[in-house]
C-alpha cells in the first residue's frame, strides 16, 4: 500500500494521513471470489481507480482527469448484456443504471476495475465509490463517503491511487 491509496474497511476509511467514515455494502465486505451480482457486498482486495465521473450541472470539475456525465450516460447492470459491466449511452436495451440522476447520489463517482475490463457476468457490475445517502447509510456494494470528503479524495488521488478493501 501506500499514501495515497484510499483503504476502506468495516469501521472507516483512510488515506495520506486523514481518517473518513464511510459506508460499505449492505451485505458487508466479503471475500473478491463470494462476490455475486445483487448481493449488496462489497468486495475485498485491491482494485484501481480507472475513471473520474461527474455530473459538471452541479459541481466543478473535480480533477484534471473528471469526465462529466450527461442524461444519456448509464452502467450496465445486466449479466445478459454483451457490455455489462460497462459505461454505455442511451438508447441502450438491456438494464443498467443512471449516472446521471436526479439526486446528487453519483454528483461525483470513482470508478474501480472490479470485474472489469473483462467482465464475468454474475461477479458483480459498478463498484464505485460515490456520495453517501446519509451517514453510514448502507449501499448496494459501493464504498459511499460525506460529500466533503468524497471531494477531499477525487482531488488527492494520484496516478498510482486504488481502493483497497480490507
Amino acid at each position: 500500500m501506500n499514501r495515497w491509496d484510499l483503504v476502506v474497511s468495516k469501521s472507516g476509511a483512510r488515506m495520506a494521513g486523514r481518517q473518513f467514515p464511510c459506508s460499505i455494502g449492505r451485505g458487508g465486505i466479503v471475500p473478491a471470489e463470494l462476490k455475486r451480482e445483487g448481493d449488496g457486498a462489497t468486495p475485498m482486495g485491491t482494485h484501481r481507480i480507472v475513471d473520474v465521473l461527474y455530473n459538471a450541472s452541479r459541481l466543478p470539475r473535480p480533477s484534471k482527469s473528471a469526465r462529466a456525465v450527461g442524461h444519456w450516460d448509464r452502467w450496465s447492470d445486466d449479466v445478459r448484456d454483451p457490455e455489462y459491466n460497462h459505461h454505455v449511452q442511451l438508447p441502450h436495451v438491456f438494464s443498467h443504471e443512471r449516472l446521471w440522476r436526479d439526486d446528487p447520489l453519483y454528483d461525483l463517482v470513482l470508478v474501480t476495475d472490479w470485474n472489469w475490463p473483462q467482465a464475468k457476468p454474475g461477479k458483480g457490475s459498478a463498484i464505485f465509490v460515490h456520495r453517501w445517502r446519509r451517514p453510514r447509510f448502507p449501499t448496494a456494494g459501493c464504498v459511499a463517503f460525506a460529500p466533503r470528503d468524497l471531494l477531499w479524495i477525487a482531488k488527492a488521488l494520484r496516478p498510482t491511487s486504488r481502493l483497497v478493501i480490507e
